[in-house]
């Protein structure tokens, strides 16, 4: 099947080609309208012209600091800072001096810093002290870069090199264009979750593409607002959406279960007209709680750092069906692949009628990225077609429902079993918190089922819990119980994690 909505251009002279041209763009048209707002004792806020002047003076300092261009590419500026003002300016401001900017986690070790800083060649780290040859290290504070001139910036020039989040593996740099950027929000603009009235809450972190592009990205391309918080707190959040009249949340799953356990939910949340929640599968008892309880929908996305990164989303709806990941967003072109197709069998005709076995959706777009650092591996084929490694089916309506990893498939005995739906049937049980199940290999059957529990209370039942749903070979081996399961920086399992310890 196939998927595939029109979008249409907007002209460049009212649509900059670059983020750090929409910060210019909104600085000239709403020079005083509050543009990056941080709540808290000492409350900041900034306007479009005062961002858009440190943006300017950033970028100077950061060439100043970078040097000359030595390679295919331009230097890369690491910028290892919390969510704020702060890391808005500074990755503007790389983007405005034709930098690339390389954000990273602030709580990364001294190990995992120096992987993604050597692996990138950074040769200014922002935030942060590590001694690596060739390296400068400054503070937010970036030191006076003079009146040197700006350099004309072109749209298909490498903006940022966004490190994926290692679940699988050591981190890859996904190499993503200016363009490749600003193509996401014009494919999104259609939907109207943000406008330039829009109040955005920016509580997920910056370094990670959701938070840069989706959040911080949104608010620079229509010249909004944005409540900027740096560490997430339900209580500080929600005292903040109400203080600011935030209409559009930008959240994780595990944000959205944090504010249901807050006190008065409902009546704190008066202001919002748009919730999102992307970077993880939402448990649709939060979905159903969350309705029930604000009155609101929330809209689910679906992408990848690889795609800037929104490829699918749902329509806002009480009615939504639980799992689902929406439509691919106009712009985007997506198809269910078969294992053993290729490109050549890939029916384009969206006419095509819906519902399908699962297949890894493969996408193509605009938004896509240039294949991983340094040398494109990786990326779009000839054809502008990538596989994302996720594996999905679509109903008769034409609804996503992801299914799995491609990389995760656990073969028992030759029959496929896919994770998640080991981890739905734990996940039902009264008892379970949360689950994941990997693969581990047998002498008996090629590979087993292993799954790990977080428990509310007791559940000695979970065997016959799960031999009751699930067939002979889907069933766990060994279901362990631990405190707590490792997660990445925005709440992705880290399977490989749990390989290793078994």
């Amino acid at each position: 099947m196939c998927q595939t909505r029109p979008v249409e251009t907007p002209d460049t002279a009212s649509h900059p080609h670059t983020l750090a041209g929409a910060v210019r763009r909104a600085a000239l048209m709403r020079p005083d309208h509050p543009a990056l707002i941080t709540p808290g004792p000492d409350e900041d806020i900034r306007t479009w012209a005062e961002v858009d002047a440190a943006v300017d003076a950033a970028a100077r300092a950061l060439l100043a600091l970078a040097g000359p261009r030595t390679g295919a590419h331009p230097p890369r500026v690491a910028i290892a800072l919390p969510n704020g003002a702060d890391f808005a300016v500074t990755l503007f401001g790389a983007m405005r001096a034709g930098l690339v900017a390389v954000p990273v986690n602030p709580g990364y070790t001294e190990p995992e810093m120096r992987h993604v800083l050597t692996d990138a060649g950074a040769s200014v780290l922002v935030g942060r002290t590590l001694d690596l040859p060739g390296l400068t290290c400054v503070p937010a504070d970036l030191p006076a870069g003079g009146d040197r001139p700006l350099p004309a910036v072109d749209a298909h020039d490498l903006a940022v090199l966004l490190y994926t989040s290692g679940t699988e593996g050591r981190p890859k740099g996904a190499m993503l264009t200016h363009a490749a950027l600003v193509a996401n929000h014009e494919q999104l603009a259609g939907l109207g979750v943000v406008d330039q009235r829009s109040v955005v809450l920016l509580a997920v972190p910056m370094f990670h593409a959701y938070g840069l592009n989706s959040g911080l990205g949104s608010v620079a391309y229509h010249g909004a607002c944005g409540v900027v918080v740096a560490e997430f707190d339900a209580a500080a959040t929600l005292a903040a959406v109400e203080r600011h009249r935030v209409s559009v949340l930008v959240g994780v799953p595990s944000m959205y279960a944090a504010w249901l356990a807050q006190p008065g939910v409902a009546g704190r949340l008066a202001t919002v007209e748009e919730a999102v929640c992307g970077a993880a599968p939402l448990d649709p008892d939060v979905l159903s709680r969350w309705h029930a309880e604000t009155h609101t929908a929330i809209r689910i996305g679906y992408g990848l750092t690889e795609t800037a990164p929104v490829l699918t989303a749902t329509d806002p709806s009480p009615d939504a069906k639980p799992g689902s990941i929406g439509r691919a967003v106009p712009g985007v072109e997506l198809v269910l692949r078969a294992p053993d197709a290729t490109t050549d069998d890939y029916d384009v005709d969206p006419g095509d009628p819906a519902g399908t076995e699962p297949g890894e959706i493969v996408v193509r777009g605009a938004n896509l990225f240039s294949g991983y650092w340094p040398d494109g591996r990786g990326g779009p084929d000839a054809d502008g077609w990538w596989g994302t490694g996720d594996i999905a089916l679509a109903d008769a309506d034409g609804e996503l429902f992801l299914v799995d990893r491609v990389g995760e498939l656990i073969i028992v005995n030759g029959f496929n079993v896919y994770p998640r739906e080991v981890e739905r049937v734990l996940e039902e049980h009264p008892a379970v918190r949360e689950a994941a199940a990997v693969g581990v290999p047998s002498a008996a059957t090629g590979q087993a089922v292993r799954a790990f529990v977080v428990l509310s209370g007791p559940a000695d039942d979970l065997a016959e819990h799960c031999a009751a749903r699930l067939a002979r070979y889907k069933r766990p081996d060994r279901i362990e119980v631990v405190d707590e399961l490792p997660h990445s920086a925005i709440g992705k399992v880290r399977k490989t994690e749990l390989r290793d310890a078994t």
